[in-house]
């Protein structure tokens, strides 16, 4: 049988948070950022922390099995795996968050241009993709500890920054962003409208398009932001 789109305009990944070690000597995944989508975490397995920056300031909040946090979009997050941190990420709009609507956390110097951001956050080149991923969430922390001190100094405004540099990398792709939108979450939430008038009027012919969607994982994992992931969009995707 052939699968739809997940339900709901979100979509499921399946993380398995890295055990690299950090600048900071904990480990875990890149840091970074979505400008427009709410994610959220359910612990499955493992422990950890997730480390915030916001409007308001740093934190930190403990990972258990069965935990279950989300944030909004403009919330700086790095996960610290503590010991198999295993996480199951529902994320809005027909996972935008694995498809471009990311921002790393990269220093100043990496974040200014595109072409220099473009180059430290891909995994293409003449190391392997895990060398590469490892890389780039060394470069990711990196910024996030100073973008943490400045917080820790001037207070949530240190954050504006980094917000308008953020803005500039990912503006260029929001037509594209917009056209997933529609075709997948808005469609979603229009056809709930249309099958909500049809019973108000005492209707269900659209209950005769039932069906079962089943989806098998890839053969491989692959390399994310914070872990290695198996991913279950809403929507056919450009994982640029």
């Amino acid at each position: 049988m052939s699968a739809g789109p997940f339900p709901g305009g979100t979509a499921v990944t399946n993380l398995a948070v890295y055990d690299w070690t950090g600048p900071d000597g904990l480990t875990g995944g890149s840091a970074h950022v979505h400008l427009a989508c709410t994610e959220g975490y359910v612990v499955i397995g493992g422990t950890g922390r997730l480390q915030t920056l916001s409007a308001d300031g740093f934190a930190e909040t403990p990972l258990t099995p069965m935990t279950v946090c989300w944030f909004s979009p403009g919330v700086v997050h790095r996960l610290i795996n503590d010991g198999g941190l295993q996480i199951l990420v529902v994320m809005q709009n027909a996972g935008l968050p694995e498809a471009g609507d990311t921002v790393l956390t990269f220093p100043p110097e990496y974040l200014a241009e595109a072409a220099a951001y473009g180059a430290a956050a891909s995994l293409d080149g003449a190391e392997s993709a895990a060398q590469a991923a490892q890389r780039r969430a060394q470069l990711a922390v990196d910024g996030f500890l100073r973008l943490r001190d400045e917080v820790a100094e001037r207070g949530p405004g240190a954050l504006d920054d980094f917000y308008q540099v953020a803005v500039a990398r990912v503006r260029d792709r929001v037509p594209d962003w917009r056209a997933v939108w529609e075709k997948g979450p808005l469609a979603t939430v229009q056809r709930t409208g249309d099958q909500l008038d049809q019973l108000g009027q005492g209707h269900g012919e659209h209950l005769k398009q039932g069906r079962l969607a089943v989806v098998s994982p890839p053969p491989e994992r692959e390399y994310g932001v914070c872990g290695t992931r198996v991913t279950f969009p809403a929507w056919p995707l450009d994982p640029r």
